[in-house]
This record gives C-alpha cells, structure tokens and sequence, in this order.
C-alpha cells in the first residue's frame, strides 16, 4: 500500500510538471522531459542486451552448432564495426555495417509502402465495385465506392510533375491534370483535416484523463 502511494505522488507530480508548461518552458518541465527521455532510454537498452545481444549474439555463439556460429559471426561483425564510427580516422571501417544498414532499411521502407499502402490503396479502391447486385445498400456502396477512387485518382493526379515546355515559355502540367489535381487538394485537405482532428481528440482526451487525475487524488485527501 505504502509503494501504490508512492508512485501514485511521483504520476501526480510528474503530470503538475508537464503541464506546467503551459505557463512557458521552465525547469519543472525540462526535469519531467529528462526524465522520460531516461527511463526510455533506459528502457530500450535494456531490451537491446536481453532481446538481441544475448539472445540472438551471445547465446547463439555459446551454445548453438558450429553453423549457427558462423551465420551469428555476420551480425557479430557488422556490429563492431560500427564502433569505428566513433572515430574520424577509423570511420571508413564502418562504411560496410552502415551500407548493408541503409540498403535493407530503404528496402523495409519501400516493401512496406507498396504492400501495405499502395496495393492495399488498390484493393481498397476495387473491393465496393465487386459487391453481389443483391446484397443491401449496394447502391451506397457503389457511390462510395466511385468517390475512394475519384479521391485516389485525383490525389495522384495532384503528385503529377511532368509537363510540355513550349519554346520561350514556362512548361505547363497538361489542362486535365491540373483540372484533377485541383480536385485532389480539395481530398488532401479533408485528409489532412481529419488527421489533424484526431490528433488534437487524442491530445484532448490523455489531458482529460490526467487532469481528472490529479482532481481525484486532491480529494483523496479530503474525504
């Protein structure tokens, strides 16, 4: 009971800090940011020792078949290499850790973009027109339907750079592109609109939530 009550008075402070830059930056906030940015920290590098250097390094290279050993050396290498890094005359060194890096995180990036967001995009766009004639509000479906895919269309229409250049003149983006994305900005903004309101609901309610905290726990005290 006595630790509940202790962490409970570290939450209330911890949030009277945070919120205490709504009066400006100060140094209530800024302990309050170092703090967080410590257990996080913390807790990350925790994770990293226990999750990846000993189970997928150490362990592997202590216990598991000679082949398992070799292919765990692989990782084991590149990641010192990295240490050269620290210095400017050994830097090169790891040139290699930070290329095999960049390349299969450009790779993750752009597999994930276009499996998950332009083919789903696709898939989102065609699935309302293959619905049975039968089934319920297949109408609305439909309308709905033919406004995702003048929304899609149109907002691509929007990231459309090519254009004619004429001889002494500006080049100009084709009449009908520049028609549609006229259009697109008008989804992007609604998109960007929504975004943002479900940004600020989500700020709303986690201040919500802790001012009802600390009002509880002020009268914890008088009842």
């Amino acid at each position: 009971m006595q630790a509940e009550i202790i962490w409970t008075l570290v939450a209330f402070f911890l949030t009277v800090f945070v919120l205490s830059y709504a009066l400006g930056d100060n140094p209530l906030f800024r302990l309050a940011t170092y703090l967080f940015v410590g257990v996080t920290a913390g807790y990350v590098a925790v994770l990293i020792i226990y999750q990846v250097l000993l189970a997928k390094l150490v362990t592997p290279i202590l216990t598991a078949p000679l082949e398992q050993k070799l292919i765990t050396a692989v990782p084991l290498l590149l990641g010192f290499l990295l240490i050269f890094k620290l210095s400017s005359k050994l830097a090169p060194l790891g040139n290699v850790s930070m290329a095999f890096l960049v390349g299969v995180g450009a790779a993750v990036a752009i597999g994930g973009a276009v499996t998950g967001t332009l083919f789903g995009q696709i898939a989102g766009a065609i699935s309302p027109f293959g619905i049975s004639p039968d089934t319920k509000g297949v109408f609305s479906q439909l309308a709905g339907g033919v406004f995702l895919l003048i929304g899609s269309a149109t907002s691509l229409a929007y990231f459309s750079f090519g254009a004619t250049r004429q001889q002494n003149q500006i080049g100009d983006r084709p009449k009908a592109v520049e028609t549609l994305s006229k259009i697109g900005q008008v989804f992007i903004a609604i998109t960007l609109g929504a975004l943002f309101a479900g940004v600020l609901a989500a700020a709303l309610t986690a201040l919500i939530e802790r001012l009802d905290f600390i009002i509880k726990f002020i009268q914890s005290f008088f009842v």
